[in-house]
């Protein structure tokens, strides 16, 4: 039995002693973090998850707990009275209780330990594979320690500054009906109703449009949502949002509230004062601009449409482009004239995944002449309208892309924020925040040659647009926003349909006709009869912020058990096979399996 924790209880945490404590006694317990042994004392750093304390087993002051220490190991789990003293010229400023030791006067051993796989600091080289197969023992490390108290603190803003503005924290079901739109369901198969699946929720959508018509009026939740989407780098099959609604809103209504969150955040976990109103973009401008509709401001690099400008010059690809109906971008890379052919020639390479064909090149010498390719196309009239444009100086290099815009932004729009972080032009510890505002409602995808929901099916258009919301979708503009954080999107919302019949020309819009929409929202479209205020909100997605919060690249090292790139856990060894007899209880036969 462990004596110590039944006799007396835990005085204090391993990080909170200061000077102001020295000659009290104190009962610490938690983890051998290292053990040294200087011939007479025992110097033991033990460890919780609010710091470390220096304890010493000197055989003057105690000759049992001294004894005792000679057996400890890294990661034993102990327990210790003793009291607090200076460590007089020996102080260690890299940690908080620095200044003071704990001379033990008892030592318990509550728990023996295995030595471990890597060891339990923060900089260690060791594969990302073995860190989360052995998960429990990685999250003793202080970074991710500190990384899921910053997580718990964020929650706890969420909840305080939503608590003050009227919302209630309701909950929603985790089994559902499937409505596969956009990413794959995952399936539950139920035992009581043999061959029928419940669904996962990809987001709590429309239960949180239905606490609206209840009358709930303003909602929230911290929401587990999960989607069977193809293999990304940092996207997890399950992953937390802060989800939210409001009745009777504006846009403008839903994004005050967004922002009073996020400074609440900013100031409480980093200390940091965010100016609002944040900056607004609508989504053509950011395209236009950045190429991307998650702009990262916090560098220059914009792109130019030079369409205008060279649907007249001698090189054939750039005006041919431009009379078919494309455009030409470019950007300045201001300053790397003293790029090499090769370091042109990786951007290029760079480009081609986003279906740009090429990448077109000039540099400003010396003299102000034009070096490239295509250089010698340009007339001296027509390379002055470009430098104009561009605002070429000497030492600039220029690159361009001639295609569809779609391809030219998302070419260009990533080109420049490679660039960016190449040449290091992103200063650190700036947080740029943007909305993005008025995206188009469709998107149409080229290989089903179809109109889809660019949000979702429930998202309301812009008042002015409602008509051509059949006729003319791929004009139609939405009540829809989004936030952004250094290039990310960390959050996306609308005002929502709340009119059954504007709700079903939008599923006719889609090619959802009356029978398909009534078996998979006909919950709904019945609920939006019966007195459907206006509403809208938002989910912010959770896991980003608190990767950007944390200042980490790895979303991993924000979410406490997380799976790999490949949606597998290594810690559960899962997803596994179930076993036969569960299979048949489920009414369930795995293609492939004998029997």
């Amino acid at each position: 039995m462990n004596r110590l924790i039944h006799d007396i209880k835990r005085s204090h945490r391993c990080g909170s002693l200061r000077e102001a404590d020295i000659g009290i006694e104190v009962v610490l317990m938690g983890w051998v973090h290292n053990r040294r042994d200087h011939g007479g004392c025992v110097f033991v750093d033990l460890r919780d998850r609010e710091g470390v304390t220096q304890v010493v087993f000197d055989p003057e002051v105690d000759k049992e707990a001294h004894a005792l220490s000679g057996d400890l190991r890294a990661e034993w789990v102990i327990g210790v009275v003793g009291k607090v003293r200076s460590r007089g010229g020996n102080v260690n400023p890299k940690i908080k209780t620095g200044a003071i030791e704990v001379a033990a006067v008892r030592l318990e051993v509550l728990a023996k330990a295995k030595p471990p796989p890597f060891p339990i600091e923060e900089e260690i080289d060791t594969s990302e594979e073995t860190r989360l197969k052995y998960r429990f023992l990685d999250l003793r490390r202080p970074g991710l320690q500190r990384n899921l108290i910053l997580r718990h603190q964020f929650n706890q803003v969420v909840r305080r500054t939503l608590d003050a503005e009227g919302f209630l924290e309701l909950e929603t079901p985790f089994l559902i009906k499937s409505t596969p739109e956009g990413a794959r369901d995952y399936v539950v198969p139920s035992r009581v109703h043999g061959g029928k699946f419940f669904a996962l929720p990809q987001s709590p959508q429309l239960f949180k449009q239905l606490f609206m018509v209840s009358g709930f009026d303003r909602y929230f939740q911290i929401a587990r949502c999960f989607r069977d989407e193809d293999l990304r780098a940092e996207r997890q099959p399950e992953f937390t949002q802060v989800d939210m609604e409001m009745s009777f809103i504006s846009p403008a209504d839903i994004q005050a509230v967004v922002e009073k969150i996020l400074v609440e955040a900013w100031r409480a976990l980093l200390g940091v004062e965010l100016p609002t109103p944040f900056q607004r973009l609508s989504y053509d401008e950011a395209m236009a601009r950045f190429g991307v509709d998650a702009p990262d401001l916090r560098f220059g690099l914009e792109l130019n449409d030079l369409s205008d400008t060279v649907r007249a010059v001698g090189f054939k690809v750039f005006a041919d482009t431009v009379a078919a109906g494309g455009v030409v971008k470019a950007l300045n890379l201001h300053g790397t004239g003293d790029w090499s052919r090769k370091d042109l020639e990786e951007l290029e390479e760079f480009v081609k995944p986003y279906g740009a064909k090429g990448l077109a090149w000039i540099k400003v010498k010396e003299d102000g002449s034009w070096q490239g390719p295509v250089a010698k196309f340009f007339k001296p009239e027509e390379q002055a309208a470009v430098a104009a444009k561009l605002s070429l100086a000497v030492g600039d290099t220029a690159v361009f892309v001639a295609d569809r815009a779609k391809v030219a932004h998302a070419a260009l729009g990533n080109l420049r924020k490679h660039v960016a972080k190449k040449r290091n032009l992103i200063p650190k510890g700036t947080f740029r925040f943007c909305w993005v505002t008025e995206f188009p409602l469709f998107e149409y995808d080229d290989e089903t040659q179809r109109y889809f929901a660019a949000h979702h099916p429930f998202t309301a258009p812009q008042p002015e647009h409602v008509e051509a919301m059949v006729k003319d979708p791929g004009r139609v503009k939405a009540q829809a926003y989004d936030i952004v954080l250094n290039g990310i999107e960390i959050g996306g919302g609308s005002i929502r349909i709340h009119d059954s019949v504007l709700q079903q020309r939008m599923f006719e819009a889609l090619g959802i006709g009356e029978a398909e929409a009534k078996a998979k929202f006909g919950f709904l479209l019945e609920a939006l009869q019966f007195g459907a205020p206006p509403h809208g909100g938002l989910a912010l997605g959770v896991d980003r912020i608190m990767m950007l919060i944390c200042g980490t690249d790895s979303i991993r090292d924000v979410i406490a058990f997380p799976k790999t790139q490949k949606q597998t856990d290594l810690m559960l060894d899962a997803p596994a096979r179930l076993d036969p007899a569960q299979l048949a209880e489920l009414s369930i036969r795995v293609a492939g399996d004998k029997g």
